[in-house]
């Protein structure tokens, strides 16, 4: 029997949420898709910016800065108003235009505001306000089109990038100190797409705990091939090179600078040869004098923790050698004990599970903290002594992200998080309080200040329902087991609204399928609206995290490895077959929709089973491995030249010809991840094979379409739908 049950609050479940028939409205794509009219009405109303000021929880609501209460008995407070900022400004012909400007870059000082405003001339001004002095004790001038913008509250300097250059900008000085004054388009100097973002990689610079220095990214792409993209909003039009790094051909070289603003010098890392590997996860030591840096080969099968001297460049230890047969992803920078700088913590999935370990800065395991068959999801920080370190993890349910307070010393994790869900921690300064953000499949939104100290859990708010009143389908979600016997598979399926079990309905598979990716999970937002958009028409849609996916360790993610496509495939028809077998599924219905990884997905699911699938709508799609980028195609396939036999096996656009059912490919024009050359392969390989794929266009449009164009686009994909499979 193929229906089993998941685990949610320790307890065998099946999690269904009842259908709710309230008869009335109808919902639209306009409510229910991100760019629609009125999306924003049909979304959980939670405090807005919420953010810790010390031990002072904060939200924005309308034009006020609210406090807002840690415990039962107190109260929120009105802290600042736009009109009263305004008004404090006004002497100094300062003005703030929204409240969401507002920013608090000194945690422990509860009288230093800051905000950002444009000048008379045109440039931008980050200003910092003394609330006790009520004035302006320091402003930093920046270009408007400045990014990657950096400050060190320490030392007070921002530093930010202008075009392809770094700048740091002192307080009350107009002329900038320029860290470079490069005139080659394809070298970069602080730029946050260093490595396109892999390895955990969201910013280009790091200022130094003191902010004495500063250390940056400098990738050089010049020796990557030019890609060409069309911009067509040109009378004529326009070509837009870009870099990209194709599986197998040349990568870019990637060095790490130290700027120090004091004596205007810049040093770079001595790391050596071979200079194709991945630089990541770049952390200061406490004393500012070493930098850690993890080294990926670009192989990615080879990880090397190194320190470097941050005034000399020079390699001081390499600590310690992480392999794996498949693959590393160093994701975390390593993390000093907050009152014990000779040791840290390093996150790795070494024993099969994404786990902590402390080591000393000699390079010494001196024990693994966390184990078991749970992966930990994220580091939040440190209660006040730095005893305890607060996580959230998986261990409650591979469905389930909770919050434990975790001593370091005997390992011992305390569960903070009550309620079953997804929960999201913000720690406060000192690490007394943490606010938990959750939500469940029952529960829209609330928010929770837990105290760690005592355990205490306070709500402080709970979003309404904002489907109140309105037909909403079944959801259930549940898991199979994977054609191995042993590997629970989750799955979630949302029936029509009007379901009559009697009846046979048509499905809609909704797939992603691909690494860094959970669609299935205790959560009120992993319900898409166009999910229960297509269920208000009359569709079952079914989504299934296959093997490949996150959350579940290494093995489960890393089976796929050189074979992408073969196993997921697999698992998503395990899920078809539990579909065949329900008397309300009209097996002769069933479609498959996905985009990017989720894409290729729905050629593979075509293409290999047409006997199964009648319709289908691929959006971005790769379609053949070797025209995907370096860092995450050979994370996954190796390159062709290792790999010749797994490319050929993942290679869709030579599967053209099996096509049978219809078959809709979407594509940005502009699309800067999945180049339109994949579709346009596959285009031309039908036609050399005498298949009929149908093909739609979105000019200007990236890898994802964005505004009311999304909205367009999820109703010609529910057309295509309602033409063929319904």
């Amino acid at each position: 029997m193929l229906k089993r049950t998941i685990s949610l609050i320790c307890l065998l479940m099946t999690l269904t949420i009842p259908a709710q028939q309230s008869g009335g409205y109808s919902l639209s794509l306009d409510d229910l898709i991100p760019g629609g009219s009125t999306y924003n009405n049909y979304r959980p109303q939670m405090p807005h910016n919420l953010r810790w000021w010390g031990d002072k929880l904060l939200c924005v609501e309308g034009d006020s800065v609210i406090s807002v209460s840690l415990t039962e008995k107190g109260k929120k407070e009105v802290l600042f108003t736009l009109e009263g900022l305004n008004g404090l400004f006004q002497s100094k012909n300062k003005k703030i235009s929204t409240i969401n400007a507002l920013s608090f870059p000194y945690p422990d000082k509860d009288n230093i505001i800051a905000f950002d405003t444009e000048t008379d001339n045109g440039m931008m001004e980050k200003l910092l306000f003394d609330l006790e002095k009520r004035d302006f004790i320091a402003s930093f001038v920046y270009p408007k089109n400045a990014g990657n913008l950096d400050f060190s509250p320490q030392s007070n300097r921002l530093a930010y990038t202008v075009d392809n250059n770094l700048f740091v900008s002192l307080a009350g000085v107009v002329s900038p100190l320029a860290v470079s004054a490069e005139e080659e388009e394809y070298i970069t100097y602080g730029g946050a797409d260093v490595h396109r973002n892999e390895f955990g990689i969201t910013k280009g610079t790091s200022w130094s705990p003191k902010g004495t220095m500063l250390a940056f990214y400098r990738m050089d792409q010049t020796m990557v091939g030019d890609y060409p993209l069309v911009d067509i909003s040109a009378r004529e039009a326009k070509l837009k090179n870009i870099k990209y790094p194709m599986a197998g051909m040349n990568s870019h070289e990637v060095t790490v600078g130290v700027y120090n603003p004091a004596n205007r010098t810049v040093i770079y890392l001595k790391t050596g040869l071979p200079k194709e590997k991945y630089l990541t996860n770049i952390a200061w030591s406490p004393d500012e004098k070493s930098i850690y840096v993890a080294e990926v080969n670009r192989g990615q099968d080879t990880c090397l923790l190194n320190r470097y001297n941050a005034e000399t460049g020079e390699l001081e230890a390499t600590l310690f050698t992480e392999t794996n047969s498949r693959y590393v992803e160093p994701e975390h920078p390593v993390l000093f004990l907050k009152n014990t700088p000779s040791q840290f913590v390093w996150q790795s999935e070494r024993d099969g599970h994404n786990h902590l370990y402390l080591y000393n800065t000699d390079g010494k395991l001196l024990k693994q903290i966390t184990s078991g068959r749970w992966d930990v999801l994220s580091v939040v920080g440190f209660d006040e002594k730095g005893e305890n370190l607060f996580i959230v993890s998986a261990e409650e349910s591979p469905i389930e992200n909770h919050i434990y307070k975790l001593n370091i010393k005997t390992g011992i994790r305390t569960k903070l998080s009550g309620e079953a869900g997804m929960h999201t921690a913000l720690l406060s300064v000192s690490g007394r309080y943490i606010c938990d953000t959750y939500s469940s499949l029952a529960i829209p939104g609330k928010v929770a200040v837990i105290d760690t100290k005592s355990d205490k859990v306070h709500i402080v708010h709970e979003a309404k329902n904002p489907f109140e009143g309105i037909d909403m389908p079944e959801i259930t979600v549940s898991h199979l087991k994977a054609n191995d016997g042993k590997t629970d598979l989750y799955y979630r399926m949302v029936k029509p609204t009007d379901f009559n079990p009697s009846e046979k309905y048509p499905v809609v598979i909704y797939v992603y399928g691909g690494p860094h990716s959970q669609m299935v999970n205790n959560g009120w937002n992993s319900v898409r609206g166009w999910d229960i958009y297509m269920a208000q028409k009359g569709y079952i849609v079914f989504t299934l995290d296959n093997r490949g996916t996150s959350y579940r360790g290494h093995d489960f993610e890393s089976i796929t490895h050189r074979r992408l496509g073969i196993v997921e495939t697999q698992d998503q028809m395990t899920g078809v077959e539990y579909l065949k077998s329900l008397p309300y599924v009209d097996a002769n219905r069933i479609g498959v929709h996905g985009w990017s990884f989720g894409g290729f997905m729905t050629l593979n699911l075509m293409l290999r089973h047409p006997e199964t699938f009648k319709v289908g709508v691929a959006g971005g799609p790769v379609t053949d491995w070797k025209y995907y980028e370096i860092m995450y195609g050979e994370r996954y396939m190796d390159s062709p030249q290792e790999n010749p036999e797994g490319y050929k096996e993942t290679n869709m656009v030579d599967r053209a010809g099996d096509l049978s059912g219809r078959l809709l490919i979407i594509h940005g024009d502009e699309d800067p991840t999945v180049v339109m050359q994949h579709s346009l392969q596959f285009l031309k390989s039908a036609i050399s094979n005498g298949t009929h794929p149908d093909f739609f266009v979105y000019p200007g449009h990236g890898h994802n379409m964005r505004g009311k164009d999304r909205v367009h686009l999820h109703e010609h994909i529910t057309r295509y739908f309602d033409n063929f499979l319904k």
